[in-house]
């Protein structure tokens, strides 16, 4: 292919919260780049999953999931994800095939209709969950509500339509640049990643509250040899009590997430790693710009 025949565009990725928008990424990178759990508002920033072809390369943005905010980080996460829908030449809205729709997914379509110049794709997930009978519905109650270019039940996670879904936006894309290197699978830096690995396994280890209130932020990322990494991590709570859970008795659940959390990194990073990991209280740090900014939650990312 010619260099001015090549294709590239940005596909942003939206939705309400546990959707599956984190698993169609990594799936369609086919590995993992955006962390994923069964709780919602897993995302709290934008994810750059860079596919790169011979002909094209089209670079998808995982964004939070779209729900009325509670505090100064849910307002930053929802302005990231509405900032997407901007800077994209497509957008996929994913939506879940078990679930009916509701205001959440309603204030989201207002916000697309906003848009009037970039295809809109209507994705329904999890078809997998549901029997082909009750597919149809859903689909009937979203037909109407936009004028979508394409509408595409798939299932993220056995990966059923999602190679059709790509090539279908891809025949979209106009001649443009290669905006990274053919080998780069996303923009943001190891210590990012990092971080977000360790975070994944506070999201599977701990409880329904704990997971909100967390933040991990990597110290330190230092060689000690030609194989072996030394990696420090905090991990931010706002309350003495969240704590204790992480840490667990005797140590025993943050051990564990040290353990998972280094079969991961050290799969990003193809070297051994010690991880060392501690966990600091700041009150209400979710409330506040400071805290937010050394965090990574800044608005200057989006």
């Amino acid at each position: 292919m010619t260099e001015k025949n090549f294709k590239s565009g940005f596909v942003a990725i939206v939705g309400r919260p546990n959707v599956g928008k984190s698993t169609l990424l990594n799936h369609i990178m086919g590995e993992k780049i955006a962390i994923m759990s069964n709780k919602a508002q897993t995302t709290r920033n934008k994810i750059q999953g860079i596919y790169t072809t011979e002909n094209e390369q089209i670079v998808f943005i995982d964004t939070p999931g779209i729900h009325k905010p509670h505090n100064s980080l849910g307002d930053f996460m929802v302005k990231s994800a509405l900032s997407a829908l901007h800077e994209a030449d497509a957008i996929w809205f994913v939506v879940n095939a078990n679930e009916e729709r509701g205001g959440g997914d309603d204030f989201i379509i207002e916000r697309l209709k906003e848009i009037t110049s970039t295809p809109i794709y209507l994705v329904i997930n999890k078809i997998d969950l549901v029997h082909p009978n009750d597919l149809l519905p859903i689909m009937d109650s979203y037909q109407n509500a936009l004028d979508w270019s394409e509408v595409f039940p798939i299932s993220a996670k056995s990966g059923v339509n999602v190679a059709e879904l790509v090539n279908s936006v891809a025949q979209r894309l106009e001649v443009g640049p290669q905006y990274f290197p053919a080998d780069q699978i996303t923009d943001h830096p190891e210590r990012f990643v990092i971080s977000e690995l360790i975070r994944e396994k506070i999201l599977q280890l701990t409880g329904q509250e704990v997971p909100h209130s967390v933040a991990v932020v990597i110290e330190k990322i230092e060689r000690e040899s030609e194989q072996k990494v030394q990696i420090s991590a905090t991990i931010i709570v706002d309350r003495p009590g969240q704590k204790k859970i992480i840490i667990g008795k005797q140590g025993s659940v943050i051990k564990e997430i040290g353990i998972r959390a280094r079969k991961d990194i050290e799969r990003l990073l193809g070297d051994r790693v010690n991880l060392t990991t501690w966990v600091k209280v700041e009150d209400r740090w979710r409330d506040k710009p400071q805290a937010l900014q050394t965090y990574g939650y800044s608005e200057e990312d989006y």
